[in-house]
């Protein structure tokens, strides 16, 4: 059995980068990690351009100016300024090569054809320069920067349309279980609704990674071997749910060692969690996660997303903050802890229910508060470590 950091070290060092470049449509590419650098094709902004709605001025020592006309975000012409005259000029719109300020419309009494401001701007106020963001040439966004909508938005305002990113890996999720049935159909007696996969699936796509499959296997040890087999050939992570403890009817364990897995771990010293399988076959990951589900997504977090996010070209963990405890939480046992929480303002509410069998609390938290083992209890206003979710 490792510990929890071990076993997070150990993931990372045998997760590597799929090397694979690929090019997407921009609007596609969303979550996914730059390849190489991407270098600004255009300024940005193009030319001069009004951060307000007022009007572009040719200043002067008056306070008095001629109005000649308008500027809308758009409009190609230039109109030209003596000085002492102004434009009406709107939000983005091009700048006169001619005006030298824009004095925004809040300080500006109009009269007749004549502007009266309170007081003349500074040289270049509510200007935005040519190039204030990037110039062309120069590298717009860097390699390994993960394309958010912002970093997407911006690239389209560059006018990107394709962009080089790492390949995503290919998940397969596998779900084991005799008592397992899919959703919409009878709910007989002893049989339970399937929901790590369905789970599993959606954690994954909420981190950006959709080439996925689910697969169903029962508690039979000649199909679990094949399935995993099978899945283990066409996908880079695989991820079993379920069937890695030592129960009469848990084949995973004995399937992995017969197809010649190797093992990294097996085992963490944490709750909940602790029999959490990590090994490698080539170039495929393999999580045999538990099949509770709070362990299971639990395990997801620490584990499943830091290897994913070293495989797609970055080296990120779960965000770590302190916070103020608002409860009182009492651990049993000496295992470190994860404890589903709800974290806001810098403070953090431990959730009553922490059963590794129960996701009603896992559904309204977005962080988990990490126990270290020495630590007996929680007390209100204690300062606790917090793991932010990503959601």
């Amino acid at each position: 059995m490792v510990s929890i950091d071990e076993a997070i070290k150990a993931v990372l060092e045998h997760s590597n980068t799929i090397s694979l470049e690929i090019n997407l449509p921009l609007e596609s590419a969303g979550n996914s990690i730059l390849f190489k650098d991407v270098i600004a094709p255009i300024h940005m902004p193009p030319f001069r351009q009004s951060a307000m709605d007022g009007y572009a001025l040719n200043l002067h020592e008056d306070t008095t100016y001629s109005l000649i006309g308008e500027v809308k975000a758009g409009d190609s012409q230039q109109p030209l300024l003596s000085r002492g005259e102004a434009t009406r000029i709107f939000t983005g719109a091009p700048v006169p090569d001619s005006a030298n300020a824009v004095v925004v419309q809040e300080k500006v009494v109009l009269k007749g054809e004549n502007i009266v401001v309170e007081r003349n701007p500074v040289k270049e106020q509510n200007v935005r320069p040519i190039a204030e963001q990037v110039k062309k040439g120069e590298v717009a966004l860097k390699k390994g920067t993960r394309l958010t909508p912002a970093a997407i938005g911006y690239l389209s305002s560059l006018g990107v349309t394709e962009i080089s990113v790492y390949k995503k890996p290919s998940v397969a999720i596998v779900a084991t279980g005799n008592e397992l049935i899919e959703a919409g159909k009878a709910l007989t007696y002893g049989k339970i609704y399937e929901s790590n996969s369905v789970m599993l699936k959606s954690a994954l796509l909420s981190c950006g990674f959709d080439a996925i499959s689910i697969h169903k296997v029962k508690d039979n040890y000649n199909e679990t071997r094949e399935k995993i087999r099978n899945v283990i050939a066409g996908n880079d992570v695989v991820l079993i749910s379920g069937g890695i403890s030592v129960g009469d009817y848990d084949f995973v364990g004995k399937a992995l060692k017969e197809l010649g897995i190797d093992q990294v771990f097996y085992k963490v010293n944490q709750k909940p969690g602790k029999p959490l399988f990590f090994g490698k076959n080539e170039d495929t990951i393999l999580f045999a996660l538990p099949g509770n589900p709070a362990a299971a997504l639990t395990c997801f977090y620490m584990y499943v997303y830091a290897s994913l996010q070293k495989m797609t070209g970055a080296d990120n963990t779960l965000t770590k903050v302190t916070a103020t405890s608002t409860s009182y939480f009492q651990k049993k046992g000496d295992r470190p802890q994860f404890l589903k929480a709800i974290f806001k303002d810098g403070k953090v509410t431990i959730s009553e229910g922490q059963s590794s069998a129960m996701l009603q609390t896992f559904a309204v938290a977005n962080a988990l508060v990490q126990m270290p083992g020495e630590l007996e209890e929680i007390k209100i206003n204690d300062t606790v470590e917090v793991l932010l979710l990503p959601v």
